[in-house]
């Protein structure tokens, strides 16, 4: 089997959230992949569901770099400081 490429950079309460990081991470040129689970069966988006973020292994640590000022926005996981 393949090795996954992306790793989860962190997770945000809300889909807007999500785009801020999201056009942050794309307008240093990282690739972002934005995961949001449905919360009811209904194709209805909530607002603040959470959001999970992922980018390219390779561009982990740029991505953390650029997003490490934004500690209020970002539930990251515990074991983001490998």
């Amino acid at each position: 089997m393949d090795e996954m490429k992306y790793a989860r950079l962190a997770e945000v309460l809300g889909r807007w959230k999500a785009e801020i990081v999201e056009n942050l991470l794309q307008s240093e040129g990282i690739d972002v992949v934005l995961i949001q689970d449905s919360i009811s069966q209904s194709s209805y988006i909530h607002l603040f569901a959470p959001v999970q973020i992922f980018v390219s292994k390779k561009e982990l640590s740029q991505a953390r770099e650029l997003v490490k000022d934004m500690d209020d926005v970002l539930q990251k996981d515990e074991d983001d400081e490998e």
